[in-house]
């Protein structure tokens, strides 16, 4: 009889044989792979505003969720201060991203809606569109006529209930940025509600730091997602909207009605962070030093870069190559395409290393045109390059 446990261990192995299985390692070296885009993570200004929470007796957990005894003062002084922030007649302070995208599309949406989204939208939104009632279909990677035609579709057949329009306004894997004009254009047509996930934009794009749809905020078809976990190197996630979505949000938003509240002193870190974040123009100038440092040594790929995301305001990045520059290289002459190769091939030797494969949407995007990935590394710069593959692999350095 097999042990109780084979089929997990079995499970494993699957995964270690295609190179697939995740573990858990200490942080050690250099930071090039974090979400603390702007260095805000161990802000002194921050860790005093905890401090100084700590001293007047702020406690550190909050006795449970905020509809019974754990709505404290800290949070609701966060959530009146990033509305102010945003722009937003309303906000509501969750325990991250994942719990807040599960909270909107799962409670929000009504068995007569639509739910419209973009096919690289993230994981916690597939995950939250799976346990709602609505109805919900992908649509092509920033193609607004795909979501127009997908909610002109549903009408044709019947649809009757409202349409909801689902888009990152940064997608992290290429760095493109959503088409956001365009798809509030779209809302205010068909009478949908548009859902921005901020996550990748929040503290590093837009005026202040308020992300590429800020401009669109304070509109009552609008609902914007800001992470707290990344730009604003804290914790937590944000939802700012009309006061009714909020009100509703807290009846049925059930990853917040049922979820012990975050700890207040990590409120007042938000809030410190928010600060920080619209005064943190000068980390946000540094955040693209590091690309104008490295391209210039990559020659005849310079014209390929298409996007960086940056891990660390400490001059390390990571610069991934979208479709759009796969199609480039493919259209680029022999000569040109053998001298990339061989740059890239010359600086493999930096990545000699543990390989680390890369599941999930890497896997998912790069699945055609040639590939590499490798390190080039000097005094301040190392780099991640993607240029295509049916499967991806990373080379680190030890």
């Amino acid at each position: 009889m097999p042990a109780f446990l084979d089929s997990f261990r079995a499970q494993l192995d699957a995964l270690d044989r295609r190179a697939r299985r995740r573990r858990l390692v200490p942080r050690t070296g250099a930071d090039f792979a974090s979400n603390d885009y702007l260095g805000l993570a161990g802000d002194p200004a921050i860790g005093a505003a905890v401090a100084a929470a700590v001293a007047r007796g702020v406690p550190a957990g909050s006795g449970g969720p905020r509809l019974l005894r754990g709505n404290a003062p800290e949070h609701e002084a966060l959530e009146a201060r990033a509305a102010a922030v945003f722009g937003s007649e309303a906000a509501l302070y969750l325990s991250n991203g994942f719990a807040a995208n599960m909270a909107l599309l799962a409670g929000l949406p009504g068995p007569q809606d639509l739910i419209v989204a973009d096919a690289l939208i993230h994981a916690s939104a597939h995950d939250g569109m799976k346990l709602g009632r609505a109805k919900s279909v992908l649509a092509a990677h920033n193609e607004p006529q795909a979501v127009a035609d997908a909610i002109a579709a549903w009408r044709a057949a019947g649809g009757t209930g409202r349409p909801w329009i689902v888009a990152e306004t940064l997608y992290s894997m290429d760095g493109d940025r959503a088409p956001v004009d365009a798809l509030a254009e779209i809302a205010a047509q068909h009478e949908a509600m548009l859902i921005l996930d901020e996550a990748h934009a929040t503290a590093v794009l837009g005026a202040g730091g308020r992300g590429l749809g800020a401009h669109l905020e304070g509109r009552e078809d609008v609902i914007a997602l800001h992470t707290c976990g990344k730009g604003l190197g804290v914790e937590g996630a944000l939802v700012t909207a009309a006061r009714p979505i909020v009100d509703l949000l807290v009846n049925r938003g059930r990853s917040f009605v049922f979820s012990t509240a975050p700890s207040p002193l990590m409120a007042v870190a938000v809030e410190a962070a928010l600060e920080r974040m619209i005064a943190a123009d000068d980390r946000r100038a540094r955040v693209g030093a590091p690309l104008a440092h490295a391209a210039p040594h990559f020659c005849a790929l310079r014209y390929l870069l298409y996007f960086a995301i940056f891990c660390d305001i400490k001059a390390m990045k990571t610069i991934i190559f979208s479709r759009a520059a796969y199609r480039d290289f493919e259209a680029l002459s022999a000569d040109i395409q053998a001298q990339i190769d061989a740059t890239l091939d010359a600086y493999a030797m930096f990545g000699r290393g543990d390989v680390k494969h890369l599941g999930g949407r890497n896997a998912h995007r790069l699945r055609s045109g040639r590939y590499r990935i490798l390190f080039a590394e000097d005094e301040v710069t190392i780099l991640a390059i993607y240029i295509g593959k049916r499967e991806t692999t990373t080379y680190r350095r030890n």
